[in-house]
């Protein structure tokens, strides 16, 4: 007999607070009653890693694991690397210390963020509220991004179709993206202010949740620079997709 659960994955923080909005998110999933779910990370929070989570679906008689990794983009060597630990590829593309899983369930991988349509919502509704007149501003959505070679285009193309997304939603003159790996942001926010030195730039952070990144690095990396920023994340991004089977293949992570 197939019984289904659900293994989320994201990266983990020393902050109880970022802890917290993960779980809130997580907890806020619709989802099927008998399908059980664990939230895990892949380092720091301890008793509660991915082997942790394996063994708890599976001692519940889970067969078949659904594995949502809460990452922003496919260009992370995370998920590579983790997709390698959980027996989905025979190799990782980057050098890992991770060593497989003791896993009996059958691991069904599902995709990070990447440029996932909810989530253009959900950056279009914490970013509308800087907006006065779309015609005239250019969205900049910023994210961690990668310098290794493979992971940086994957980063790159997410960005760019995820902004998008987010200028056709508001109806914006323009969008662009730039990540903090390798250091993108004063030369992304220098060429934009040289083309169209009449638009206002609303800057988007492209992450999970608040905190170091947020709230310092990436205004840190635009100090100089006008612009409009909230610093809100995205972390209340699976509040808005619900999981109505047990075999949805993908739950919207945030950022």
């Amino acid at each position: 007999m197939v019984k289904y659960g659900i293994l989320v994955i994201s990266h983990g923080s020393r902050s109880e607070d970022w802890v917290r909005l993960v779980d809130e998110a997580v907890a806020a999933v619709r989802r099927p009653a008998d399908v059980p779910v664990f939230s895990s990370f892949l380092e720091i929070v301890e008793g509660r890693l991915i082997q942790d989570g394996i063994d708890w679906l599976e001692a519940r008689g889970v067969t078949d694991i659904i594995v949502v990794p809460l990452f922003v983009s496919s260009g992370s060597t995370h998920i590579d690397e983790i997709s390698y630990a959980l027996g989905v590829k025979p190799e990782p593309q980057s050098p890992t210390d991770m060593e497989p899983f003791a896993i009996r369930a059958r691991i069904h991988f599902t995709s990070p963020v990447d440029d996932d349509p909810v989530i253009a919502d959900i950056l279009y509704s914490k970013i509308k509220a800087l907006s006065e007149d779309p015609a005239r501003e250019i969205v900049l959505l910023i994210g961690h991004g990668s310098k290794e070679d493979g992971f940086h285009e994957l980063w790159r193309q997410g960005l760019e179709r995820l902004a998008e997304r987010v200028k056709d939603l508001g109806g914006f003159a323009g969008a662009d993206g730039a990540m903090l790996l390798p250091d993108e942001a004063a030369a992304v926010m220098d060429r934009l202010q040289r083309e169209k030195p009449d638009h206002a730039v609303l800057v988007a952070p492209l992450f999970l949740s608040e905190g170091y990144f947020t709230s310092e690095v990436i205004p840190e990396r635009l100090r100089g620079y006008i612009y409009r920023y909230s610093g809100e994340a995205s972390a209340a991004a699976s509040r808005h997709r619900p999981m109505d089977g047990a075999a949805d293949t993908a739950m919207a992570p945030g950022a």
